[in-house]
């Protein structure tokens, strides 16, 4: 009778011991749940991509640290190197891995077309944090419910570009633009601006992406005389055609452009020729409650790359893709409606989304080139009068 005792007891024993022993003898991991980042990590176009994949993570580093969720977040950070065909790769990676369950991606209009099918047929939600082609929401965002984007379109970064010259005075303008349809659109939009207020675009050419040698054109530049030089296209061919128009003698016009210029890139190509370049680029960070933290943030982690233009963005689109999981867990077909209909306070503001998934959210920021960096048009020398435009014909 003592050894029966003696044998329940020590059965009662183990089974008080058994969650200790399990957790001791290796309890199961936390689970971990991904979220992708596509952006352009290698290329021309990196800084942009790096820039925006660390202010991700950044995101994604500050939820794991908060204690509220239980489980881990994991940032998936994918390469498309601006180019569709690598983007696609990308996004399929990402949507056969069964522990992503939203997704971040594109600084490029083309990628952003290629991989939109693939998270679509796959039910995984994507958040694009900075392509700007408008057909993007416009189109697929209208047909497709798990596309959403938090930056402004094309159209309303050429719209506030022409705004700006107008009210600057210049009234002609001459459009050089890429052939891609990122540079098709900001012609489009552009010379509609222009036009709408008045303004005159006195020509228009189109350039292959690679371009390297603008000086024939710039000679018919120089025959039609305009205020404005505008070129729509991305950073590398700007800067040598800023460069050519300065060693052509064209120093009597205003270069200008959208986003696609807004690296410091530009500026290190161009060098000294980049003074005066006038551009916008998306967001006006300055001057919302919570920015001088993020920078702080930012700064903390050490990273080895500047944010970028679009690092605050990429940064409100993790955030955003984690505040709808809050809301409704991680199941993706739950966080596809969620997502469309969340109202959330971020870096820049409330953001909200309408029937297309675009953002409501509209914030841009001028920048004039100086000294060799890209510095707020308001506070910068040419708005003081220390530094002056090319005066309007």
């Amino acid at each position: 009778m003592k050894q029966k005792n003696t044998w329940i007891l020590v059965g009662i024993i183990v089974l008080l011991l058994l969650p200790v022993l399990a957790f001791a003898g290796g309890q199961k991991e936390a689970e971990v749940v991904k979220i992708a980042f596509i952006g352009p990590l290698t290329g021309p176009n990196a800084a942009q991509g790096m820039g925006a994949k660390n202010s991700f993570d950044l995101a994604i580093r500050e939820a794991n640290r908060s204690g509220k969720f239980p489980f881990t977040f994991e940032m998936l950070a994918l390469d498309d190197a601006s180019d569709p065909a690598t983007g696609a790769n990308a996004a399929t990676k990402a949507v056969s891995d069964p522990a992503v369950v939203a997704a971040s991606g594109h600084w490029n209009s083309p990628v952003a077309r290629a991989t939109i099918p693939i998270f679509h047929e796959n039910g995984i939600p994507l958040m694009i944090w900075g392509a700007i082609g408008t057909d993007l929401t416009d189109e697929y965002g209208l047909k497709f419910p798990e596309i959403t984007r938090n930056c402004p379109k094309l159209d309303a970064e050429n719209e506030y570009l022409a705004e700006t010259l107008m009210d600057l005075g210049y009234k002609t303008v001459y459009i050089i633009h890429d052939t891609s349809s990122y540079g098709v659109d900001c012609m489009t939009f552009m010379k509609a601006g222009i036009e709408k207020r008045g303004g005159t675009v006195v020509a228009v050419d189109g350039v292959n992406v690679g371009e390297k040698d603008f000086m024939p054109l710039l000679t018919r530049v120089k025959e039609k005389n305009p205020d404005v030089l505008y070129y729509g296209g991305i950073v590398t061919e700007a800067a040598l055609l800023r460069v050519q128009m300065v060693k052509a003698g064209l120093t009597n016009m205003v270069y200008a452009g959208i986003s696609g210029l807004a690296d410091e890139k530009f500026n290190e190509v161009a060098g000294k020729a980049a003074e005066g370049t006038l551009i916008i680029k998306p967001g006006d960070p300055e001057e919302v409650e919570g920015w001088p933290e993020f920078v702080a943030a930012y700064d903390a982690e050490n990273f080895s790359e500047p944010m970028g233009a679009y690092g605050q963005y990429s940064y409100d689109a993790a955030n955003i893709i984690i505040a709808a999981i809050a809301q409704v867990g991680t199941d993706p077909a739950d966080l596809i409606p969620a997502i469309r209909n969340i109202k959330y306070e971020g870096l820049l503001g409330v953001y909200e989304f309408d029937k297309t998934g675009q953002t409501t959210l509209l914030s841009m920021t001028r920048l004039v080139s100086q000294d060799g960096v890209w510095v707020k048009w308001e506070d910068s020398a040419y708005t003081s009068g220390a530094k002056s435009l090319p005066a309007a014909k």
